[in-house]
C-alpha cells in the first residue's frame, strides 16, 4: 500500500476514465478513498463496487473543479470528519478542441481553472500536513502534449505544460522531504477525452488507444516507485526528443496534421 493505513487518498476526476481506474488501483491495494468529480451518481457506482470488492473505505464528495472555491470546501469538510490525505492524486481536466479565435472564452478559462489553479489550490491545501508527517505521494496527471505545442488545442496543452514544470519544480522542493511527486504524461488512453473535446473526428482520436485500466496499473507502479515522470509506450517516449531537437516550425507543422479532421 502506498501511505499509512489511516489515511486516505483523495482522486480528483474519479467518475470516469484514468482516474475511475487509479482509485479502483489505489483500493485494490488497500487504500481508503476520498474520490470527487461532478457526476455523483458515477461516484456512488465507484463507491459501491470499491466496498463490495475491495473491503476499503469511500467517501464520495462531489465537487466541481471550475469553481475556484471547491479545493477549499474539499479540504475544510475533510478536516472536519478528521479524514486526512497523504495520497493526493490531481487528475481532473478537460480539453477543448479547435480555433483558439473561435472556442468559448468562458470554457476555456473553466478549464485553465480545473487543470491548473484547482491543481495547485489542492495540491498546497494538502502538503502542508504531508510534510509535517514527512510522508506523502503526490500523483499529477498531464500530458504528452505537455511537451509539444499543439494547434487546435493550444489552451489545453498549455495546461499541460504547466502541471509537468510545477511538477518538476515541486519535486526538487520537496528532496528529502518524504513528499514524492509523480507526472503522469499518457499518449492515447481510452477515456471520454475526446468526446468531452469534441474532437472525435481528428487523426489523433482515431489512433490505436490503451485502455485506461492497464494505463492506472502502469501509473501505480510508477507511483509506488516514485518516479517523476511517466510517459507510457515507446512511441511516446520519443515525444521529448522530438520537440527539443527539431525545428520547432516543424514539430507544430507535424503536431496539427495529427490534430486535423479526417
Amino acid at each position: 500500500m502506498i501511505g499509512s493505513k489511516d489515511r486516505y487518498a483523495l482522486v480528483t476526476g474519479a467518475s470516469s476514465g484514468i482516474g475511475y481506474e487509479l482509485a479502483k488501483r489505489l483500493a485494490k491495494d488497500g487504500k481508503s478513498l476520498v474520490v470527487t468529480a461532478r457526476n455523483q451518481n458515477r461516484l456512488e457506482e465507484l463507491k459501491t463496487e470499491v466496498e463490495s470488492k475491495y473491503g476499503t473505505s469511500v467517501r464520495v464528495l462531489p465537487k466541481d473543479l471550475s469553481d475556484a472555491e471547491a479545493p477549499a470546501e474539499i479540504f475544510s469538510e475533510l478536516e472536519k470528519e478528521r479524514i486526512y490525505v497523504d495520497v493526493l492524486v490531481n487528475n481532473a481536466g478537460f480539453g477543448i478542441y479547435g480555433m483558439f479565435s473561435e472556442t468559448d472564452i468562458q470554457k476555456e478559462l473553466e478549464m485553465i481553472q480545473v487543470n491548473t489553479a484547482s491543481l495547485i489550490h489542492l495540491t498546497r491545501l494538502f502538503l502542508k500536513r504531508m510534510l509535517e508527517d514527512r510522508s506523502g505521494s503526490i500523483l499529477n496527471v498531464a500530458s504528452i502534449c505537455a511537451f509539444l505545442p499543439t494547434p487546435l488545442e493550444s489552451v489545453y496543452c498549455s495546461t499541460k505544460a504547466f502541471v509537468l514544470h510545477f511538477s518538476e519544480a515541486l519535486a526538487n522542493e520537496l528532496r528529502g522531504t518524504g513528499v514524492s511527486v509523480t507526472c503522469l504524461c499518457p499518449g492515447l488512453v481510452k477515456t471520454e477525452f475526446h468526446k468531452r473535446a469534441h474532437m472525435e473526428h481528428t487523426r489523433v482520436a482515431k489512433r490505436k488507444m490503451i485502455d485506461a485500466a492497464t494505463f492506472a496499473e502502469y501509473s501505480y507502479r510508477a507511483l509506488k516507485k516514485r518516479e517523476l515522470i511517466v510517459i507510457p509506450g515507446l512511441i511516446f517516449k520519443f515525444a521529448p526528443l522530438f520537440a527539443r531537437f527539431a525545428p520547432r516550425s516543424i514539430v507544430t507543422r507535424v503536431v496539427r496534421s495529427q490534430h486535423e479532421p479526417l
